[in-house]
C-alpha cells in the first residue's frame, strides 16, 4: 500500500543523509521526496512516498523517530489529505503540434511559461494521476524533457503538523 509520510526534521547538514540511509539500509524503496525549510528556518519539512504494508510502516516511522534531528512524524495518508505534484515538461511545438499542445495545456489547466519557436515549456500541477494524464495525452514524440518535483502533502481540516 502506498503511504505519504511527514516529517519536521532539523535543518541541518546531513540530515536528509541520515533519513534516505534509514530506507536504503532496510531495503525500503523512496517513490518520491521533497524537502524544503518551513515558516520557521531551523526547520525542514520533509514528504516521502513509499510502498509497503502498515507494519512495515509501522517500523519505518519508529526508526524516523529515533533519528536525532527528526523532530515529527505523520502518516499524512492514514487521513483526509491533499497531495500535488508539479511537472515542467519541455514539448516540440511546431507547425499543427503548436495548437494541439496549446489545446491539451488548455484542457489540463496547464501553464505555457516558456515559448520559443521550435519548443513551449509546460507547467502543470496536480496529483499524480492527471500529471500522467497529461503526459499519456501529448504524442510521446513532442517531448523533449520532463521534470517532476515530487509530491506535496498536507492534512485536511485541523490535522497539521507542527511543533
Amino acid at each position: 500500500m502506498r503511504h505519504v509520510i511527514s516529517l519536521l526534521i532539523e535543518n541541518e547538514s546531513g540530515a536528509l543523509s541520515r533519513v534516505s540511509g534509514l530506507f536504503s539500509a532496510r531495503g525500503y524503496n523512496i517513490e518520491s521526496l521533497t524537502v524544503a525549510p518551513t515558516e520557521d528556518a531551523s526547520m525542514s519539512r520533509m514528504t516521502i512516498v513509499t510502498t509497503g504494508s502498515d507494519d512495515i510502516i509501522e517500523q519505518i516511522t519508529k526508526q524516523l523517530n529515533k533519528l536525532v534531528e527528526v523532530v515529527k512524524v505523520v502518516d499524512i495518508s492514514e487521513a483526509a489529505h491533499i497531495e500535488r505534484e508539479l511537472m515542467l515538461i519541455k514539448l516540440r511545438a511546431t507547425g499543427k503540434d503548436r495548437e494541439e499542445v496549446k489545446r491539451t495545456a488548455d484542457i489540463f489547466r496547464a501553464r505555457i511559461i516558456d515559448v520559443t519557436e521550435a519548443s513551449y515549456v509546460v507547467e502543470l500541477t496536480g496529483n499524480q494521476a492527471k500529471l500522467d494524464a497529461f503526459i499519456g495525452a501529448i504524442d510521446g514524440a513532442l517531448i523533449l524533457e520532463t521534470v517532476r518535483s515530487g509530491i506535496c502533502g498536507i492534512g485536511r481540516g485541523d490535522r497539521i503538523l507542527k511543533l
